[in-house]
């Protein structure tokens, strides 16, 4: 005879994240639960999994390291290896990123030793504040989730491209900066902002500064509340400040400059793949990538940049650190994330330098993210507002070498 588990029971068994949820998400939506035969009530719950998304047997091929195969897995595999918090990348549309187009050939780029052009800097970052950047993640974190495959995922990217778009309105000359969806089979796109460079000897070259727009709860990834606040809410409103005081301010680079926000990070990098096999195939030549995921958690220790050190170029890195000491008003840390852990590294593997600054140390950034608990009341936008200083003066200076 199989026993039936009271809803007391079932409550205390489930996990904290999901007990945070609004009591009708938990019933109102299709849940299997498992029961063995003869057990204790609360340890007889043994799978919660959403059939709407993680019921799929499509398989995917997933790549964990760099020296390891990729392996076919299932959809609900994947997830476990997510909420493991194993980070990968799902290659089953891209093994041939990397294979295509080498614009150095295994030369590497040199970066400047030390900035150049604060005159043309310091009039941008004074016109930064945090007014915008916390109105627009307040709308940002309204969407119940921005999973990369839910309705509200697009409808979410469709405000921030609209959102771009009102920015873009504003030029001094309308010309010189433009903003496309980068479309996928998934249903939420991808955003590329651009401006046009002024040397057209140079126009096949690109300065990329990126964040993520997705989120996800790694209980319920289709439907559970995830507002995203700071993965990657927070760095998607620090590049648009960014961005929005560089169109105010009639930034006109000398090579072109753009802004990408990546759908489906959170799947295995899948937005980013996308844009970067398509430019590699078109053989565009990208001097640097910056990625901002994560910019608003202050931790337990002192407010820092965290620097990655692993999987990034290191030229470009050491570059960063010398606009953070030139522009920023807080300190950097090294720190590392590995394999896989944002969206630079598929401009990485594609050939091209990258680099990715995060919150604080990475042992040391926020706790709550996959949650429904990754909310604005976490973070903290003065020290988002030094990332946008960054991505403001990486932007300008690397517009020039």
């Amino acid at each position: 005879m199989v026993k039936l588990l009271s809803l007391v029971s079932l409550l205390v068994a489930l996990p904290a994240s999901v007990l945070a949820l609004p009591s009708t998400e938990i019933f109102h939506h299709r849940i299997t639960i498992k029961f063995q035969h003869q057990v204790e009530p609360v340890k007889s719950l043994t799978v919660i999994k959403n059939t709407n998304d993680e019921d799929s047997e499509d398989l995917r091929l997933i790549q964990t390291a760099e020296n390891k195969p990729a392996v076919w897995m299932t959809e609900s595999e994947i997830w476990e290896l997510f909420r493991q918090r194993v980070k990968f990348m799902d290659i089953t549309d891209y093994e041939d990123l990397g294979k295509t187009f080498k614009i150095n050939n295994g030369k590497t780029r040199e970066f400047p030793v030390e900035p150049k052009f604060q005159e043309e800097v310091t009039p941008f970052l004074a016109d930064l504040t945090t007014k915008y950047m916390q109105e627009n993640l307040e709308k940002f974190t309204s969407f119940r989730t921005r999973y990369y495959k839910s309705r509200s995922g697009a409808s979410s990217s469709d405000w921030l491209y609209e959102k771009i778009a009102d920015i873009i309105a504003t030029a001094p000359d309308k010309n010189v900066v433009s903003v496309r969806k980068f479309k996928h089979n998934w249903g939420q796109n991808s955003i590329i902002a651009r401006f046009n460079g002024t040397e057209p000897n140079k126009e096949n070259e690109v300065v990329i500064v990126g964040a993520h727009q997705d989120s996800v709860n790694m209980w319920f990834p289709s439907f559970g509340s995830a507002p995203g606040a700071d993965d990657d809410g927070s760095g998607t409103v620090t590049i648009l400040e960014a961005f929005r005081v560089l169109v105010k301010g009639g930034f006109k680079p000398v090579r072109p400059v753009e802004f990408h926000w990546y759908s489906a990070e959170e799947g295995g990098l899948l937005g980013s793949q996308a844009i970067a096999i398509e430019y590699e195939k078109q053989g565009r030549d990208v001097i640097a990538m910056l990625q901002n995921d994560m910019t608003g958690y202050v931790g337990k220790k002192p407010e820092s940049f965290g620097i990655i050190t692993d999987y990034v170029d290191p030229q470009l890195t050491v570059f960063i650190k010398a606009l953070v000491e030139k522009y920023a008003k807080i300190p950097w840390k090294d720190t590392e994330c590995g394999y896989a852990c944002s969206d630079h590294a598929s401009w990485r593997k594609a050939g091209y330098p990258s680099a990715f600054t995060i919150e604080s140390e990475f042992h040391d950034s926020n706790p709550y993210i996959h949650t429904s608990n990754d909310v604005i009341k976490n973070l903290d936008f003065n020290h988002m507002l030094e990332f946008s200083k960054l991505s403001v003066s990486y932007a300008v200076e690397l517009s020039h070498i």
